[in-house]
């Protein structure tokens, strides 16, 4: 037997169907080829090993799906999927009369509709690395395309729970995200049991039920690092032998039981130059209708509809296109206040060696709101999508049952897919890629906005990420 006439059979790659070939083994000696059934693909245990295998390397990052309503795909439905909600009964203080029996109560049910869509990724082997290592390499892969298929299902549900309604930031003490400080000597807007009180507190007066005899909490280390140290807090170990462990579950405190995540969401703002976070003014400053040249007075407070020009001496820091679009605060050191706008344009001044920020409203003197805003020494202009001074703000999430729904991964959620080589016909003519993915079909949505609460506050670290 000739063994360089031998054809080598990727087993593991394919859909799992048998095929009659032309292939087999030749006889060098009358060149006849003896033809065989063989199987091109995995079979149907090692198919559903492998998307078991998937599944269990997702699931451990799907924090935000834990305590979801959770419906199976729908088969020949189309793209939407019905989540279903029940208003609680009313109360009947009404006294029964002897004999009569009272009128029989209907169930107030609500159905919200999402649409299902689908997510996938895939790596790609060449046939010498197959050779070498078939089984480990599809694993590996395997697993590693579960973790990222879980991590990229819980953020498209982390997403979805992050435009709740209800929001509380900080323990009430400022009511916008661009308020919270962190990182200073005092007046630091930490997480604390008083915020986690306080976000009880609301989902008790809106009769949000508990789940498993507590409500469930999403947060941050960075923000658990914050709460973990008081007196009061609960470990696992001190509760485990009443209640079944969640997934990344940390404590409990305040009848809330934590699960932590570095998935939990950060709203983090990009530097606004390219070496700095925000630009301090170091001399005074002004602002002119873009345009015309000429100064905000003159014009007497014409349109606010003009694009307005700040003129901001960054010591060298060139701004670039990226600040474009970019949301941004200035505080008026003097006036201890705060301005709001959004970036259109910018220009350099190399002759000067100042930046001009184009912003899509009038900044106006805090004193005298009909008078243009004069920039001066120690004033900052800071980004807008965090904190005060561009802190990163966390989102901890605050949760009742059935607030929200998401799909399941079972039953179609979630597919393990293997291509073997050459399957893709002349588009591989010599055999050389094989591929291993997945595909999930995912949608979630919130069913009651009361029934939880997003706690933003800034943390006595930064992690940078958004």
């Amino acid at each position: 037997m000739n063994q360089n006439n031998l054809h080598f059979d990727l087993h593991l790659f394919g859909a799992g169907e048998t095929v009659i070939t032309t292939e087999g083994v030749t006889d060098t000696t009358t060149g006849t080829v003896t033809p065989y059934t063989k199987s091109q693909g995995l079979s149907e245990e090692m198919r559903t090993y492998y998307s078991d295998y998937l599944i269990d390397n997702a699931e451990p990052n799907l924090i935000h799906d834990q305590f979801a309503q959770k419906l199976p795909i729908p088969r020949h439905g189309g793209k939407t999927i019905q989540f279903r909600k029940y208003d609680p009964l009313p109360k009947l203080t009404t006294a029964l009369s002897e004999g009569v029996t009272p009128s029989g109560q209907t169930m107030n049910m609500g159905v919200v509709e999402a649409t299902v869509h689908q997510y996938g990724g895939y790596v790609e082997f060449s046939d010498l690395l197959l050779l070498t290592a078939i089984d480990n390499n599809l694993v590996m892969a395997t697993k590693l395309l579960g973790s990222q298929a879980g991590r990229t299902l819980d953020t498209i549900t982390r997403e979805v729970l992050c435009g709740g309604t209800n929001v509380q930031y900080g323990a009430d003490a400022v009511d916008a995200r661009y308020l919270l400080t962190g990182g200073k000597a005092t007046g630091n807007h930490y997480m604390s049991v008083d915020c986690i009180k306080r976000a009880v507190r609301f989902l008790k007066n809106q009769n949000a039920e508990k789940i498993n005899g507590a409500y469930a909490c999403i947060i941050h280390p960075d923000c658990a690092y914050d709460l973990t140290n008081d007196p009061n807090w609960k470990f696992p170990h001190q509760y485990a032998d009443t209640k079944e462990l969640y997934e990344g579950e940390i404590g409990m405190i305040e009848g809330v039981r934590f699960v932590e995540s570095t998935e939990a969401k950060i709203f983090h703002a990009p530097d606004l130059t390219p070496t700095a976070r925000s630009v301090k003014c170091f001399g005074e400053g002004y602002e002119e209708l873009l345009g015309d040249g000429a100064m905000f007075e003159d014009y007497g407070g014409r349109s606010t509809k003009h694009s307005l020009m700040i003129r901001s001496i960054n010591e060298g820091n060139r701004a670039n296109s990226d600040v474009v679009g970019r949301s941004i605060l200035v505080w008026d050191e003097s006036a201890g206040s705060l301005q709001y706008a959004q970036v259109v344009g910018y220009m350099n001044n190399d002759t000067m060696g100042d930046t001009y920020l184009y912003l899509d409203r009038m900044l106006v003197d805090a004193d005298d709101p009909t008078k243009p805003y004069v920039f001066s020494e120690g004033d900052m202009i800071y980004p807008g999508e965090a904190g005060f001074e561009g802190r990163d703000v966390y989102a901890t999430l605050v949760i009742g049952d059935n607030a929200y729904g998401t799909t399941e991964l079972s039953g179609g959620g979630l597919q393990h897919i293997v291509k073997q080589l050459g399957s893709a016909g002349t588009a591989d003519p010599l055999n050389q890629r094989a591929t291993v993915g997945w595909k999930a079909t995912k949608a979630a949505v919130r069913l009651v906005e009361a029934f939880m609460v997003r706690i933003e506050t800034a943390s006595t670290f930064e992690a940078g990420q958004e």
